[in-house]
């Protein structure tokens, strides 16, 4: 209410800052006097011409300009001392100016608030007008602020661990290695955030799993071997130093049990799929046999499960020449917690697949990565 009031005011002293010079009195021509100097014009005029100081020429040009001022002059006061019989053009003027202020002023102006404005949406605190960013803010000027922020505060840890991110999707790997560090020293020791570093080292380097890189996967995945991305960066690791079988099995593990709707599912059996140029095998049953298993108790479910496991094991029994078969026999019995019958099965595959050395060498590798 007091807003309004106050808005009311200031309306109100900006009609009379313009209604005050429109309601004072014209001013009145100050013809008579002009009157008097036009005649002792005329007359010094006569009098120089007596005096000889002019001539006749001259004089006679003279009173014919002073004559005509004169005149002028004359019909100037003439509707002055004929009264007030109408108002005046300027008058008139006056009137519809004062008039229109009165109208404008007040009204134009919430109009055109109205017809422009946003009468209907609240209003923000300029606090939160500040702080939050605009439209047309950068995401260089809202990196540029938190980076000046932690200039006067190195220590907060989390602001590091934020930004650190926002630097690896920029391309700025350089500062997201230093971002990461600082985390790491700020924040603690953790496999995510040393795997973190390590991804942040092998983009600096061109995707190159460098020394330090691979060192941070390797404590990352060593403190947790479910650590996924130390996983899949390990392998990349040894398929650069040329071990592709070595990838190979650390990509197969890191598939083995990997729930179906994992982001990097996909992506890890590309890599698969690229050190041993074949499709990566999908893990698990078919949708029909997943549709069975969410109607049956927990043991009917297992026994399914020891019943698929066995019915590959005798077909490889049958036919032995199936590496990507064996190497699911040997995951799917470590998954169901027999290791003996993994490491059987193991030494049963390179046994029947004793002419092939790189497939027992996949075998080998499957069986280092599983640590059997």
């Amino acid at each position: 209410m007091i807003v309004w009031c106050i808005f009311a005011l200031m309306t109100a002293a900006a009609i009379f800052a313009v209604l005050w010079p429109l309601g004072r009195e014209p001013r009145k021509i100050a013809g008579g006097s002009e009157l008097l100097v036009y005649k002792d014009q005329l007359q010094e005029i006569d009098r120089d011409r007596a005096a000889g100081l002019i001539g006749e020429a001259e004089a006679e040009t003279a009173r014919l300009e002073v004559s005509r001022r004169l005149i002028a002059a004359a019909d100037v006061m003439r509707p002055a001392a004929s009264g007030p019989v109408a108002p005046s053009v300027a008058l008139r003027r006056r009137r519809v100016a004062a008039l229109a202020a009165l109208v404008i002023l007040p009204f134009g102006p919430p109009g055109l608030y109205i017809a422009l404005g946003s009468p209907n949406v609240p209003g923000e605190p300029a606090f939160a007008r500040v702080e939050t960013p605009q439209g047309h803010d950068s995401i260089a000027d809202l990196i540029s602020k938190v980076e000046a922020r932690l200039a006067s505060n190195p220590g907060d840890g989390a602001g590091w661990e934020v930004l650190a991110p926002v630097y690896m999707r920029l391309g700025r790997f350089d500062d997201a290695v230093a971002a990461r560090r600082k985390s790491l020293a700020l924040n603690g020791d953790s496999p995510t955030r040393q795997a973190d570093l390590g991804e942040a080292l092998a983009a600096a380097a061109n995707g190159v799993v460098t020394a330090d890189a691979k060192a941070a996967f390797g404590h990352a995945a060593a403190a947790d071997p479910h650590q996924a991305k130390a996983r899949y960066f390990l392998g990349l690791a040894a398929e650069q130093d040329g071990k592709n079988a070595e990838a190979a099995a650390i990509w197969r593990a890191l598939l083995d049990g990997t729930p179906d709707d994992a982001p990097w599912k996909d992506f890890v059996r590309a890599a698969l799929s690229r050190v041993t140029g074949k499709d990566a095998p999908a893990a698990g049953p078919n949708a029909e046999q997943i549709a069975a298993a969410t109607t049956l108790t927990e043991p009917q479910r297992m026994e399914m499960i020891q019943g698929m496991v066995a019915r590959l094991a005798d077909r490889l029994r049958a036919d032995g020449a199936d590496v990507e078969g064996w190497l699911r026999l040997v995951r799917a019995y470590v998954v169901l917690g027999d290791r003996d019958k993994a490491k059987t099965a193991a030494t049963d595959a390179k046994r029947a697949l004793a002419e092939h050395p790189e497939q027992i060498t996949q075998i080998d590798e499957l069986v280092k990565g599983l640590g059997l």
